[in-house]
Parts: C-alpha cells; sequence; structure tokens
C-alpha cells in the first residue's frame, strides 16, 4: 500500500476508490462533458473546480445516479458500476450533500436521516425511537452533538447541514461530495465544518468538495480537478499550483484586480435616494436608520441573524415595517407590498435565487419578463414580440449563457441563473438595488462581472445596498459600511477606514 502523508497528518491512500473515464454527457444535442477524467483517492479532500457551466454538478450528478452518462466507464474499488438510479450509487457508498438542502423541515433530525429507510418496530411499524438510537451514534461517530428529536425546521443552517453529512454517513458513504457546503454558514461554523472533514478524512472516507471559494480549497484540499468548458483541465496536488494558475483555468483567462478596492468619487453631497427613519419590523429590524444618495454604494455586515436579510425584505415591501418611515428622494412612500416598492423605484435581488429569484421550471424567457410585462403589453394583449426583443436584449446586456431562450431556467449553471435574476430587476430601472447575497455560489468570472455591474450601476446615479458575508466582495465594492448587530446599526464606516478583512470582522464581532 502506497499512502502519503496530508496536511492534517493522516494517511491519505494512494489508491483510487472512484474511477471515471471518458464520461461524456449531451443535453438536447449541447455537449456539457466531453471525455472527462476523475480519479478520487482514499482519504482524500479533492477539490472539484470550475466556472459556472463547466460541468461540474453534471459529472456529480452522473457520479449520484440522477444522470445516465452516454459513454465512459465508472469503477468504485476498482470494480466496474452502471450508477442508473440514486439507490444504485448509496448501494456503492456515494453520497452527495447538495448545495440546496433537501431536508423536510417539519420532520426530526432522526426521520430526517432515515426518510424512506425507516427502521421498523413489531407490526411493521417505523420505529422513531430506535431511529433517534441510531442517528446519536452516527453524530457521536461525527465527534458532534445534535438533538435528534429536535425539528429540522426549528434548528440554524449549520445543523441542517450536520444532519445532511449524518444522512449521507447512515447509508454507508465512502465518497461523499460536497457541493457549496459552506454557502449558507457562519466563518465559526465554517470553521466547525472543517474539523468535521478531518476527522471523516482520518476514518478514510473521501470528499469531493465544490466551492469557488479559494481559501477555503486551499485550506481543506488535498488535490484539485478543474473543469472547463465540460473538459478536465487539469488534476493537479493543490501545494503544486497557484491561486492565480486556478483562477486563470477555471475562466480561461488572467483576472486582476476584480475584488480590489477602487476609491470611487461617491460624493456625501449626493442627493438622498432612500432613507429609512427609525424602521422596525418584526424581532430583527430593531430602529434602523441611515440614508443612501445617488451613486453610492452601502454594504451591509453583519452575522447571520443580525438582521440584514429582514431589512432588505422590510425595505422591498415583503415585510410590513411595524413602525418608523421610508423615503424615497425626500418622500415617505408606503412600501406596504413589493409592488408598491417597485413602483417608488426599488428592486431587490433576493438572498436565495432558486427558491425566491426564479420560478424554476418556466423558461428563461418568462423569467426575465416576469416583473416587465407592463412594458411588453399592447392594449390588453400581450405583445410577444416585444417580449422577446425586449428578453434578447437584457441577456445579451448581461451576457447569459443560453442556447435557447425558451428552456427552463433550471437548466442553466448556478452563474447563469444568477444573472438571469439580475437582469430582469435591472431591466425595471431602478433608482434603488437591493442585492443580497449576490455572488452566492457563482465563479470567480461571473463574481467579477457581477462587482462589475455594481460600479457601474452607482456610477450611473444610482443607489445600491449589497449584503454579502464574503469579505472582500464587501470591501472591494462598498464606499460605506454599516454593522448590523442584533437588528440595528451598531457601527458605521467609511471605506477608506477598513484597512483590511481583520478589521471588518472585528467590527462584526463588536471587538
Amino acid at each position: 500500500m502506497i499512502a502519503v502523508q496530508t496536511p492534517e497528518g493522516s494517511t491519505e491512500d494512494a489508491r483510487p476508490v472512484v474511477q471515471m473515464h471518458g464520461i461524456n454527457k449531451s443535453f438536447y444535442g449541447v455537449p456539457v462533458l466531453r471525455d472527462v477524467d476523475l480519479e478520487i483517492r482514499r482519504g482524500e479532500v479533492h477539490a472539484l473546480a470550475g466556472g459556472n457551466g463547466a460541468g461540474k454538478s453534471t459529472l456529480m450528478k452522473i457520479l449520484q445516479g440522477v444522470y445516465s452518462k452516454d459513454s465512459g466507464e465508472i469503477f468504485i474499488e476498482g470494480e466496474p458500476v452502471q450508477l442508473n438510479t440514486i439507490q444504485d450509487a448509496r448501494a456503492a457508498g456515494i453520497g452527495m450533500v447538495f448545495q440546496e438542502f433537501s431536508l423536510i423541515p417539519s420532520l426530526t433530525v432522526a426521520q430526517n436521516i432515515y426518510l424512506t429507510v425507516e427502521p421498523k418496530g413489531r407490526f411493521g411499524l417505523i420505529g422513531d425511537r430506535e431511529a433517534r438510537r441510531r442517528a446519536a451514534r452516527v453524530f457521536a461517530d461525527m465527534d458532534v452533538v445534535v438533538d435528534c428529536a429536535a425539528l429540522v425546521g426549528s434548528l440554524s443552517t449549520a445543523y441542517w447541514q450536520l444532519t445532511e453529512i449524518a444522512k449521507a454517513l447512515a447509508q454507508d458513504a465512502r465518497v461523499l461530495i460536497m457541493d457549496e457546503p459552506t454557502a449558507s454558514l457562519a466563518r465559526h461554523e465554517v470553521a466547525a465544518l472543517f474539523t468535521l472533514i478531518g476527522r471523516l478524512k482520518a476514518r478514510g472516507i473521501s470528499i469531493i468538495y465544490i466551492s469557488h471559494r479559494m481559501d477555503e480549497v486551499y485550506r481543506i484540499a488535498d488535490r484539485i480537478t478543474i473543469l472547463r468548458d465540460g473538459k478536465r483541465l487539469m488534476t493537479e496536488p493543490l501545494s503544486s499550483v497557484t491561486p492565480e494558475q486556478i483562477v486563470e483555468g477555471i475562466v480561461g483567462r488572467q483576472v486582476h484586480g476584480a475584488l480590489e478596492y477602487r476609491e470611487r468619487d461617491a460624493s456625501t453631497g449626493g442627493e438622498v435616494l432612500l432613507e429609512a427613519v427609525d424602521l422596525h419590523s418584526g424581532q430583527r429590524v430593531n430602529g434602523i436608520s441611515f440614508e443612501l444618495r445617488a451613486g453610492e454604494i452601502i454594504g451591509l455586515a453583519g452575522l447571520m441573524g443580525s438582521g440584514r436579510t429582514e431589512l432588505a425584505r422590510c425595505l422591498f415591501g415583503i415585510d410590513r415595517p411595524d413602525s418608523g418611515e421610508i423615503r424615497v428622494r425626500g418622500k415617505a412612500v408606503d412600501v406596504s407590498n413589493p409592488r408598491a416598492a417597485i413602483q417608488a423605484g426599488l428592486a431587490l435581488i433576493p438572498e436565495d435565487r432558486r427558491e425566491q429569484g426564479l420560478v424554476l421550471d418556466h423558461s428563461v424567457r418568462d423569467n426575465i419578463l416576469l416583473p416587465l410585462l407592463d412594458q411588453t403589453t399592447q392594449g390588453p394583449l400581450l405583445d410577444l414580440g416585444a417580449g422577446k426583443r425586449l428578453a434578447k436584449k437584457l441577456i445579451d446586456r448581461f451576457e447569459v449563457k443560453v442556447t435557447d431562450p425558451d428552456k427552463p431556467v433550471r437548466s442553466l449553471s448556478g452563474g447563469n441563473q444568477q444573472k438571469v435574476v439580475i437582469a430582469k430587476w435591472l431591466g425595471t430601472e431602478p433608482e434603488v438595488l437591493i442585492m443580497d447575497e449576490p455572488t452566492a455560489g457563482v465563479d470567480i468570472g461571473t463574481k467579477s462581472e457581477i462587482v462589475a455591474i455594481i460600479r457601474r450601476l452607482a456610477d450611473s446615479g444610482r443607489g445600491v445596498i449589497v449584503i454579502s458575508s464574503e469579505y472582500p466582495e464587501l470591501l472591494a465594492v462598498s464606499d460605506r459600511v454599516l454593522v448590523m448587530r442584533d437588528g440595528t446599526v451598531a457601527q458605521e464606516l467609511r471605506r477608506t477606514d477598513i484597512p483590511d478583512e481583520e478589521t471588518l470582522q472585528l467590527a462584526v464581532l463588536g471587538v
């Protein structure tokens, strides 16, 4: 047996546990994967990187039995396998933790873990007590403590993540696919997840780690495979490639300074576009006041639960204010619902594009036109030609990669789905744009494009509010940063007074 020492100090078996050879897959006649090879060793964390649409998710869904390959071979522990269903993959020891959680909030932790494979008691009845006992044993093996009788809906996102991992391990997963596992986690929760991954490695479990965050990849992964345009570009140890080489491999070009701060002339004397005055709403918006001026970008920083998203929902009329006032260009407005907010010149890019920003089974064109129907009517009827022209204009303007606008939007990559959400709301020509985690789950190339869009909007005289848990992104675009804690603005910082990420993190923590 050949073994190598990993960064965590565990031994990584150099023999492959998964081999995918010559994998090809097309959709609607369009090649998505072209002769792709992937090899995963036992006990390694193998990063899988690539731009949105590079084929990462498709390759993993083939390994998970969600999609069938058009051609190629798959070997598990050296034996050829046919993974035609999720059950086939599960039997082969393949588990997946999806970016969009697959849990049912109204069921307990134990019930979610053993859903469809429930232990049975006397008379064939489902044995909840036995499910809780088995789930507790799985969590004990993970060296974490979770209340197995708690309803999943009552738990924080970090516990949802742990439950997803336990669900896979309870089915004897030897290879665990993690798709953007930190997208919804706070920083201290990320550290706990990485500690858990280290324990899983030590047990010989292999992790395929999909992430667009280079700092995470370097902290956790042993090797990396990069896909581009459906082909494998490289597989290398992380120790032998630089972040710049990875980014260039993903994007296909050099990306310099995309997330570097560029000082802007956001004059403090500009007209006040939006003003919140002692705003209260529910439990998470407690007396917030601030001004947003024309041409200004304000960043909202804070831990999960600090009230950032709740403030965005209140400003856009999703949640009604209990008290206080919202003013646009100095005039009080009744933003009691999203339609009123749109009429007042506001738009919101929501935090969860799949659940809140898109109708996944509708076409790309229909999704773009949803808030723009008044621009495509002729009398009482819709002008289909006008709709097609407007959708094409926005698709071209925001460089949405789509072969056919009539295809369902769910068929697009995550980055292109996000571009559709941005396109449809910017089509309303808002004066104030609120963006909640606008680059979550998108590659570095798309991220740089979104940052450029934000800057152009502000340069054109619009006001922009950006909520982000990624400090480099927040510091790259913001003219001012409002630090939120417990539903209030705890601190206001000019960007020029924030020398580095650590300073912002300390402010968020209240240190």
